[in-house]
């Protein structure tokens, strides 16, 4: 009998004492990751040799290669576990999170048919109705799906909406149809709609940029004006797409009147919330996302707002036929146990076949959290927004977007004045450099902002100051180069 290297074969005292080793290693890096630089010093050649310093033929205890990846990952990642980290929609994980994934990793449960995973596949069933229910979907008619992310839950409105509006699509696909299929989104939509497009083989000039008002939202006149225009020049309109926290400003684009218009034109209605769709879980929020349950789907991202590891994407329907009309087939390699009870096999209704556990690190988040611990999470992080907009705005700096969202965009009064472009640069560059914050450069309307999102259960009013004291700190210094700014002190 061959049996397996011992590092892939371990005895369970191996296993044990390996198992808390590991559990130690990320433990005191979840209690120590203020103390890292939140960017590391993007050195190519380094990482390289680093990633490339064990050398396969020559293999190392499983102690070893624990250690060499917690301390490699250390060293070489932007750490968006640290509370000074104001990035993208990346949050710190909760550690049931990590468990639920660690558990799944375990067990390794195949999602693609029911009878091979039936708890697994009825415990994402249940999560799926229970966040369609807070969206306002009927809990007896909705659908849904768990995703790898927010991508491919656009990816699936996009299919759906074809399969909806053109039924032969699924069989005969674009050549059938008499009329060129277009669909649109606002010019600050995500970009994942431009690989949908490319991916569904519709291309991208199907897509039309709907201009945005000034508080970024989608022009919806504008919108009404183009579907007009589209139908009179032999267009077959099929999709709009409205958003609901914009990546850059996290804009909400006017759901209702959105929707309104979309049952008027008889197309398919789809609401990217993929970040401000946690809002629905606090209901003193919910209001700024009304409309949002007439929508035919929306996309929503558990590993962004609700703090969980990547990825947790989820496309729900109201139509509860319509994955199924758009992704079933059979083949005979499939197991076919249980196909007499009223199941259903994952792989019939979404893009992916096999597939991870995905659901499950959500599940047990709520289930030790509830939906009352969520609703003080996205409630606190709110109020953490304001608090940094209004000690931005004590120190001299202006806001620039506009969004009950804690996603805030922001430049100096004396830059905006001068119309300097150079200067949100500059002070991105400064602040980064001091291994203590991380914030990015969004540009709005022309003019370049710095952004700084809360994404972290852990960062607080403390922090924030720290954010502002570096923000300060790097605009005293331009000031001192660039004698335009004499006077402007703060």
């Amino acid at each position: 009998m061959v049996h397996l290297h011992p590092t892939l074969d371990l005895s369970t005292e191996e296993q044990m004492e390996l198992g808390k080793y590991a559990i130690d290693q990320i433990c005191h890096y979840l209690k120590h990751t203020d103390e890292v630089n939140v960017s590391p010093e993007l050195n190519p050649t380094e990482i390289v040799q680093y990633a490339e310093q064990i050398d396969f033929h020559n293999p190392v205890t499983p102690k070893e290669a624990v250690h060499y990846i917690v301390e490699g990952l250390r060293r070489y990642q932007v750490h968006t576990a640290h509370p000074g980290y104001y990035g993208l929609y990346n949050p710190r994980p909760n550690f049931m999170g990590i468990v639920a994934d660690t558990i799944t990793a375990a067990f390794n449960p195949q999602l693609a048919v029911w009878s091979h995973a039936p708890l697994a596949v009825e415990i994402e069933n249940y999560v799926l109705r229970e966040f369609a229910v807070r969206f306002g979907y009927p809990r007896e008619t909705s659908n849904g799906t768990f995703t790898t992310g927010g991508a491919e839950a656009n990816l699936t409105a996009v299919l759906t909406a074809l399969c909806d509006h053109f039924p032969e699509y699924t069989t005969k696909g674009l050549a059938s149809l008499d009329k060129p299929p277009v669909m649109y989104a606002s010019s600050e939509s995500h970009h994942s709609l431009v690989k949908a497009a490319r991916a569904c083989g519709l291309g991208t000039d199907s897509i039309r940029s709907i201009r945005s008002n000034a508080s970024l939202q989608m022009d919806a006149e504008a919108l009404a004006l183009q579907i007009r225009q589209d139908r009179e020049a032999g267009f077959a309109p099929f999709l709009i797409v409205a958003t609901a926290g914009t990546t850059g400003a996290g804009a909400i684009d006017p759901i209702a009147h959105i929707a309104e218009l979309a049952e008027q034109e008889m197309i398919w209605l789809h609401v990217d919330a993929a970040y401000g769709g946690a809002m629905i879980l606090a209901p003193e929020l919910a209001n700024w996302l009304q409309g949002i349950n007439r929508a035919d789907s929306i996309t929503f991202d558990a590993h962004k707002w609700l703090s969980v590891p990547m990825g947790a994407g989820m496309y729900f329907t109201r139509h509860p036929h319509i994955l199924q009309q758009t992704f079933r087939m059979t083949a005979d390699y499939m197991p076919k146990e249980g196909t007499e009870l009223e199941t259903f096999d994952p792989y019939t209704h979404s893009i992916q076949w096999s597939r991870r556990f995905i659901g499950l690190k959500l599940y047990m988040s709520l289930a030790t959290a509830g939906w009352e611990g969520y609703r003080l999470l996205v409630q606190r992080q709110i109020e953490s927004g304001n608090f940094l907009r209004q000690e931005l705005e004590r120190s001299g700096w202006s806001i620039m977007n506009d969004t009950i969202m804690p996603v805030v965009c922001f430049n100096d009064q004396a830059a905006l004045a001068n119309h300097d472009m150079d200067f949100v640069r500059f002070i991105h560059e400064k602040v980064l450099a001091t291994g203590k914050a991380w914030i990015s450069i969004f540009t709005i309307q022309d003019t370049p902002a710095l952004r700084a999102c809360i994404t972290n259960f852990d960062t607080t009013e403390q922090h924030m100051k720290e954010l502002i004291h570096l923000l300060n700190e790097a605009r005293q210094e331009y000031m001192t180069q660039n004698p335009s700014y004499n006077g402007m002190i703060y």
